[in-house]
């Protein structure tokens, strides 16, 4: 489904689940920045215990961002990444477990939509530049002024795949991240860490949710655990509903559109590259000192409760006089999967349904209707289905795009023919959700004829300035189905036999997801082969259709993921040979790497929300032409292109420290049970690594602006979650032992919406936070103590606090010593935590839901008193906070007093840069 779309529906709608972060900012200090102190209580009101980053949601951001300056090389790209984990820890500070998943090789129902995006990026790459070019020799031939042509690096994101040498290093530089903080951090002084990276198959949020569902399944695992994930994609929302855990909370940036962008030819602001008029650019300040600055703030952290959500479809979704037990938690179930009809990462939407208008809530509504003529007995039920359509002319039958309103309406007697069946269609679909009957006054029929109905014209907020496209079914005409067939299948709709291959193909999607969403990847071959969905007027005898899947399937390898989804452009990302089969005219899969493609934008108004028709890979014959090639690999890119696992990661003052040690001091070949008892009860296997980070030996620094770790006290391990039966099923209910969260909405919270009027969200988690304010006697003494003019302050010439850092480890820079750059400002600086002990290792944070469960891995934090003593390096910070790199393998070099300029580091090489 649509990302924004989503979002924005869902905040109208239920507004009080999102709450604004309460973010801690690092202090400055004679120009040297202070770090937040994980440690400490956490500021929004709630403790944590798990913190899981779905990474693709940070790697993308960080890597090529659209509203500031990008990285200049893979370096800067490393430290700009650490620096978003850093603020996203300060913000969430779990006490139990951070999870850190990248997206690994997908199953083949996503392959095909990676394989649209990135055709497309590479498709509308290529059309930018020729359009760019065009522009600028008309505004030059017109006599205008454009900036010189700047000759700079191009960063591919297609290389945000697995199996690339990007994704390789980026897994080596967040081994090295990892052991920093851990080591120097007293927040992540008893954090269990794991990473699941890009070798590791599974998409990364996914890898998360089968994490979870795993340690649920249990009998150590604490049903009351505070989970917070990262990411930005709306199915984020429905994996935690489905879940089932009480407590559960997304946290993301918040979003907002149309942030402003620099022209890419004159880099000024307020139009876009096809209306540069090549005018010289206006002055910015006295002196132009702002000429180089974009018009942009950091972007703001929000958190979306679903227990908040899960109050909200409680009430909406809570139905009375049913002929069963209603249950809260199969509703939510049933709410997540109408979700999947509006649009999903694996199928397409049935076209009759969009989110902006009102799609989620006409299909609850049809649900609830439907809901209430169920029986106990489904032979019953269809028994008296039978004799009413019998005894009644149905009103409807399902077909077409407006196939939800089906269910449930009636004719109005002595209605009319519409005069605008376009307008009709709107009515139904923008249909009062509160209104007492599903039913619309009318319908179509299931051979595409209007039946009698009033309209409505769309809402002028739902309606854009540019003009519609050009729509060639005309859904609101007679005949729309035939069309339809047609124009998308290229096949005649009185074609039985093939609509009953799509909706037979779509139906196993929907179970295919179903069973993804709640139990995990029920096959890794299995995917929808059309560009479109049927019409649910076709959804007919569906109860009868297989729904089972091939098993014993195993994931694509990375390279071979590679062929799968990416552009002959992107080919300098393969080996030599396996890049000629998308290029070479004799090769014989020449035909899955199209030069140009159709894009048909199916109703939408861009070409990004178009479906791209491409064709679909045949694996069978992609596998046949690897086999030839598959000799010509390096042992590295063998390496690259083999399957691997999750790695736990622990420091010395972790229970688990010395357990581990053991086994790597007995050599240990088999894997061993982890003791839950050592690990908030974390459950699954360890054995051990190869590449391993041990005690006393030097951790590398894969990134050469940052130093190495001498004294490293961190282990690391291979983990493996429990390990289940194919055919086992995990239970999607609320745990014994869960503590309902206490309700957070308010009788006029059900009142409360964004439409219409200016809703704000509150701070942090404590409804009754007040806002800080000083009054006016307050700003009077600060006028007098603080000096007015740039650069001064009561603060300016202060040293950090004695009490919590020790030793010369901050000082200014000298006269002449160049500047860091400002990438690496922001930086965590090491050997600087001196701090009393963590308050979360002296007790447990209070959640407000209750006491803790005497679970023994709280019995035995709580008998950990060892002070945290991270600062194992004396000597002076380097560039951002780290102390610097050895030079040359050989000396510690100290960070430069005065006159020497800090070095860049040198672009990879590892790209063609255009």
């Amino acid at each position: 489904m649509g990302v924004p779309a989503f979002f924005r529906w869902l905040s109208r709608k239920y507004p009080s689940i999102i709450v604004n972060c309460v973010e801690e900012k690092p202090k400055e200090c004679n120009g040297v920045k202070i770090p937040v102190d994980a440690s400490k209580p956490n500021p929004n009101d709630v403790e944590f215990d798990n913190l899981y980053l779905d990474m693709n949601g940070i790697i993308h951001p960080c890597t090529h961002p659209e509203d500031k300056p990008a990285p200049k090389n893979e370096d800067e790209m490393m430290v700009a990444i650490f620096e978003y984990i850093d603020r996203l820890f300060s913000i969430v500070r779990p006490r139990r477990l951070l999870y850190m998943a990248i997206d690994g090789v997908a199953p083949r129902a996503k392959m095909n939509q990676q394989r649209s995006r990135r055709f497309r990026a590479s498709k509308e790459g290529m059309e930018a530049a020729v359009e760019k070019q065009r522009v600028r020799e008309e505004i030059l031939a017109k006599g205008g002024f454009l900036p010189p042509e700047e000759i700079k690096e191009r960063f591919d994101s297609n290389c945000i795949t697995p199996g690339t040498e990007f994704m390789d290093n980026l897994a080596k530089c967040l081994r090295y991240y990892i052991a920093d903080r851990l080591n120097n951090d007293p927040g992540w002084k008893n954090l269990t860490v794991i990473l699941s990276d890009a070798s590791a198959p599974g998409e990364g949020e996914h890898k998360i949710m089968d994490y979870i569902r795993r340690q649920r399944a249990q009998p150590n695992h604490d049903p009351n655990t505070h989970h917070c994930l990262c990411g930005a994609d709306a199915d984020l929302i429905m994996l935690g509903l489905a879940t089932h855990e009480p407590n559960f909370t997304i946290i993301r940036e918040e979003f907002k559109p149309n942030k402003p962008k620099p022209c890419g030819l004159c880099n000024q602001f307020g139009h876009e590259v096809k209306d540069c008029e090549g005018l010289p650019r206006e002055k910015k300040g006295k002196h132009d000192e702002l000429a180089d600055s974009l018009p942009c703030a950091e972007g703001e952290f929000i958190f979306l409760r679903l227990n908040v959500l899960r109050e909200y479809l409680e009430r909406e979704l809570t139905m009375a006089s049913l002929p069963f037990t209603f249950d809260v938690e199969r509703s939510i179930d049933d709410w997540v999967f109408m979700c999947f009809f509006v649009g999903n990462d694996f199928l397409p939407h049935l076209p009759s349904l969009e989110i902006r208008e009102n799609a989620i809530d006409r299909l609850v509504n049809i649900y609830k209707n439907v809901v209430h003529k169920t029986g106990d007995s489904f032979r019953r039920r269809q028994k008296e289905k039978r004799k009413r359509m019998k005894r009644d002319q149905p009103a409807f039958t399902p077909s077409g795009i407006l196939t939800p309103h089906a269910l449930g309406s009636r004719n109005s007697p002595g209605s009319q023919v519409a005069s605008n069946p376009r307008q009709a269609a709107y009515e139904m679909r923008m249909q009062n959700n509160s209104s007492p009957s599903i039913s619309p006054n009318t319908s179509f029929t299931s051979d595409g004829s209007p039946s009698p109905i009033g309209g409505i014209k769309r809402k002028a907020e739902d309606s854009d300035s540019e003009p519609e496209p050009e729509d060639n079914v005309r859904l609101w005409e007679a005949g729309w189905k035939q069309r339809y067939y047609k124009n998308k299948f290229d096949v005649d709709a009185a074609d039985e036999k093939f609509r009953r291959k799509v909706v037979q193909s779509y139906v196993e999607g929907l179970c295919w997801v179903l069973r993804y969403y709640y139990q995990g990847c029920a096959s890794w071959k299995w995917y929808y082969p059309f560009h479109y969905a049927p019409f649910a007027s076709d959804f007919e005898g569906i109860a009868d259709m297989p729904s089972d899947f091939e098993k014993g399937t195993k994931p694509f390898k990375p390279l071979e993921q590679l062929m799968g989804v990416f552009p002959a452009a992107s080919g300098n990302f393969l080996p030599p040979s396996w890049r000629k089969l998308m290029s070479d005219p004799d090769s014989s899969i020449i035909d899955f790497y199209p030069e140009d493609f159709a894009i048909d934008l199916n109703g939408k108004k861009y070409a990004w929300q178009g479906v791209a028709l491409l064709p679909f890979v045949d694996e069978r014959r992609l596998r046949a032409a690897l086999e030839e090639v598959y000799p010509d690999l390096t042992p590295e890119e063998t390496r690259r292109n083999s399957l691997g696992g999750d790695v736990l990661f622990v420091g010395k003052h972790h229970p688990l420290h010395d357990f581990i040690l053991e086994l790597y001091q007995t050599g240990s070949t088999e894997p061993v049970d982890v003791p839950p008892e050592l690990c908030h009860g974390i459950q699954g296997k360890f054995s051990l690594d190869e590449e391993a980070i041990l005690p006393d030996q030097i951790v590398c620094s894969p990134v050469p602006m940052l130093r190495d770790l001498t004294q490293n006290t961190v282990v690391s391990i291979n983990f493996k979650d429990p390990q289940f039966a194919e055919d086992y099923i995990f239970k999607a209910v609320m745990l014994p032992g869960a503590r309902k969260p206490a309700a957070v909405l308010k009788p006029s919270d059900w009142e409360k919406s964004s439409n219409g009027r200016q809703w704000k969200p509150q701070l942090g988690f404590n409804r009754d936070r007040r806002p800080v304010h000083l009054d006016q006697a307050a700003f009077r003494t600060l006028g007098h103590v603080m000096p007015r003019g740039s650069g001064t302050g009561i603060y300016s010439n202060a040293a950090p606090p004695p009490a919590t850092y020790q030793g010369n480890l901050y000082r200014p820079l000298l006269r002449g010593q160049a500047q860091i750059p400002k990438l690496m400002s922001n930086m965590r600086p090491q050997d600087s935590w001196r701090g009393p002990p963590p308050l979360f290792q002296q007790q447990r944070f209070d959640r407000g839901v209750g006491a803790e469960p005497l679970l023994p891995w709280n019995r035995m934090l709580q008998t950990q008193n060892a002070a945290f003593q991270p600062n194992q390096y004396q000597m002076l910070a380097g560039p951002g906070g780290y102390p610097p790199r050895r030079d040359d393998r050989g000396g510690r070099q100290g960070y430069p007093r005065e006159g020497r300029k800090y070095p860049l580091p040198p672009p990879s090489g590892r790209y063609n840069w255009n």
